[in-house]
């Protein structure tokens, strides 16, 4: 006789229904932007790269004393100190505000630094001083900005004209001679003997690391971001703009006033009229490098590579005994060829 087979429990289950095919999306969102020769060609940083190369190449070609390791290091004298401040003013920029002021802080700044000196005050507390003002004039400008509402050009153009007058009036036709060897050595002398290395380009290299890390590595990079975007999202975001703006300004005074230390010890002497104009120069320099005036956009790579092309550009023009007010005028027709290029490039790319 026969067992009735055993009825496993899948066997008593209902059927179950088939499993309704699933219907394709109409579309995929990839997780980057497609790469293409095009956008490769139109970073900013391309740009300033075959910029840098075609500079470097005309003036080796046009001169034999242009790849002189000597001669280049002495020409970052010339835009190390510039390119300290275009730092703190490329980050100010990037969340649409500037400071016209940071060359009348540098002459306060050094200033400060003269006066202890004429009084034998000691390296250490100069350097401290120079740092000082600048640090307080930097404040000066973040809490008028933000307390006010003023806009910052109108602010910085109204406390550029009194830091300014305050050093003219101070020293009248004086100038400040009187300077500690030790001091004067930080900005004459090799930081590092081979290959050449000046203080102030080695000091302008570490913090253009260390810019590039916090703003493009950390959330503070991202807020800034932001604010440059758009301000009013960012405070409904909950970041603290007006903080953020205020530490700007008066990290751009701090800078400025590193910049006076460093200008002071490398050329002895203080007058009034020490680094009049440089406002513009730093200001060319963050515009060249990609940075918007509009705020949102922009690298510290893109400002690097600009202030290296600017600088070898000047160089080289002046090994070949150009007069400064050509090298003005060649340095702003560069300034306009970098910003239409872009523009150019893109119609090109987008007729196929």
């Amino acid at each position: 006789m026969r067992e009735a087979p055993i009825m496993t429990d899948l066997a008593l289950r209902p059927s179950q229904p088939a499993a309704a095919p699933q219907p394709k999306p109409r579309y995929t969102v990839a997780d980057r932007a497609p790469r293409r020769l095009s956008d490769f060609l139109l970073r900013w940083e391309t740009i300033l790269v075959i910029l840098l190369a075609a500079v470097i190449i005309g003036n080796t070609l046009l001169s034999p004393y242009f790849l002189d390791l000597y001669n280049l290091a002495d020409t970052t004298y010339n835009f190390s100190e510039k390119a300290i401040i275009a730092l703190g003013m490329a980050l100010l920029i990037l969340v649409r505000e500037i400071d016209l002021s940071i060359a009348a802080i540098m002459a306060l700044a050094a200033l400060a630094i003269g006066s202890l000196a004429a009084h034998g005050v000691a390296p250490p507390l100069l350097i401290l001083a120079g740092l000082g003002v600048g640090l307080l004039c930097g404040a000066v400008n973040g809490l008028l900005v933000t307390r006010t509402g003023v806009p910052s050009i109108v602010i910085t153009i109204g406390t550029m004209s009194l830091f300014r007058g305050i050093a003219q009036v101070t020293l009248g036709d004086q100038a400040l001679t009187t300077y500690p060897d030790s001091y004067l050595a930080l900005g004459q002398s090799y930081f590092i003997t081979m290959p050449p290395t000046p203080l102030s380009f080695l000091i302008f290299l570490v913090l253009a690391i260390v810019f590039g890390v916090v703003l493009h590595g950390t959330a503070i990079g991202r807020q800034l971001f932001a604010i440059g975007a758009n301000p009013v999202a960012a405070r409904f975001a909950g970041i603290r703009v007006d903080r953020l703006r205020f530490a700007l300004f008066t990290l751009s005074g701090l800078l400025a006033g590193l910049a006076a230390v460093l200008l002071t010890a490398r050329i002895g002497v203080v007058r009034p009229n020490i680094a009049l104009g440089w406002e513009l120069d730093v200001v060319t320099m963050v515009v060249l490098g990609g940075v918007a005036i509009s705020g949102g956009v922009g690298t510290i790579l893109g400002v690097v590579l600009a202030v290296f092309v600017l600088g070898l550009a000047t160089f080289g023009l002046s090994l070949m005994n150009v007069p400064g007010i050509v090298i003005n005028v060649l340095l702003g027709l560069l300034l306009i060829l970098s910003i239409a290029a872009p523009i150019v490039i893109r119609r090109f790319f987008g007729r196929f």
